[in-house]
This record gives C-alpha cells, structure tokens and sequence, in this order.
C-alpha cells in the first residue's frame, strides 16, 4: 500500500540455484503493481535478464561483466569466451565479430589475451569495456524486441546461446 517508486526483489543471487531464483520471482511478480518499475536486485548473467524480462522485471543491477572481463570472460553473441584460453594466443578476430564497440572495432583477440596474461592494466580495462558495451546492446536488443512485438523469438533465440561456452572455430 505504500506508493513507492518502484519495487525490488532481491536476495536471490546469493546462493540458491537459477530454477530457485524463477521460480521466486514468478511467485512474487504477480503481486507488484503493473504501473511500477520492477527491479531484480544483484542479478546479471545474460540469461538472467532475459528470463527476468520474460517474466515481467524491468531493471538489474549485477558486477557480472565487469568481474568476469577481469578474469577474462568475456560476453558474445555467440556465447562466452575465455579469452585467457591458448586458442586466442594468435587469434587476430576481434572478442565478437558482430560488435561494434570501441575494444572490437581497434583490438584482436591475442592482443587483449597478451594483456591480461602480462598483468597489463590495459587488458583489465579494455575487457570491461568490452562487457559492458555487450550489456548495454543486449538491453537494447531486448527494448527494441519489446516495442516491435517480437520479444519471444530474441528470447527463444538467445537464451540457449548466451550462457554456454561460445564455439571455438
């Protein structure tokens, strides 16, 4: 009954498994005023705010992509890539070839692996940027999948990908 501005749930990425974390949300959702932003609290795989999407929340928070790129996974289209991997020693493709941010479109794949291998801040940095650019354009992606009706087939098509290794060719 109090008219806040928005509603949180949160308290559910500590732990408990994925299935879990659903499974609360479709319980609580329900009850939130339509009118009022829903906010998943702490919650980021890319998976995750797609099935948060699917089931009715608007807005997330999470360290995820910039925690992961310091270790060197870093978020494609084509899934997950451990960019520390020996198969990128040469790799003169950028992290995902259907990016356009400022990491892809300047950097190859070994330069940013020979960064983060030297301990060279750049790498750290240039990873960040390069997850983050990735969020940004998949809450694009989703908004715009959400204003032209075709939100159903994006989630269909991305959730089975963006969680799982990416394939290594």
């Amino acid at each position: 009954k109090i008219e806040c501005d928005g509603y949180a749930i949160g308290g559910l990425a500590v732990g408990e498994p994925t299935d879990v974390m659903y499974e609360i949300i479709d319980a609580v959702e329900p009850h939130m005023p339509c009118d009022k932003i829903r906010y998943l609290m702490g919650v980021g795989t890319p998976v995750n705010i797609l099935e948060g999407v699917h089931r009715g929340i608007d807005l997330f928070d999470c360290v995820m992509p910039s925690r992961n790129a310091r270790h060197g996974h870093l978020f494609t289209w084509n899934g997950i890539i451990n960019i520390n991997n020996a198969c990128f020693e040469k790799d003169i493709r950028p992290v995902d070839d259907s990016c356009s941010c400022p990491v892809c479109t300047r950097h190859s794949r070994a330069y940013i692996r020979h960064l983060l291998k030297a301990k060279e801040v750049l790498g750290l940095r240039l990873a960040v940027i390069h997850n983050l650019y990735f969020y940004n354009s998949l809450m694009e992606k989703i908004r715009e999948s959400l204003d032209d009706g075709t939100f159903e087939e994006f989630y269909k098509k991305y959730v089975p990908i963006l969680d799982k290794r990416a394939p290594i060719d």
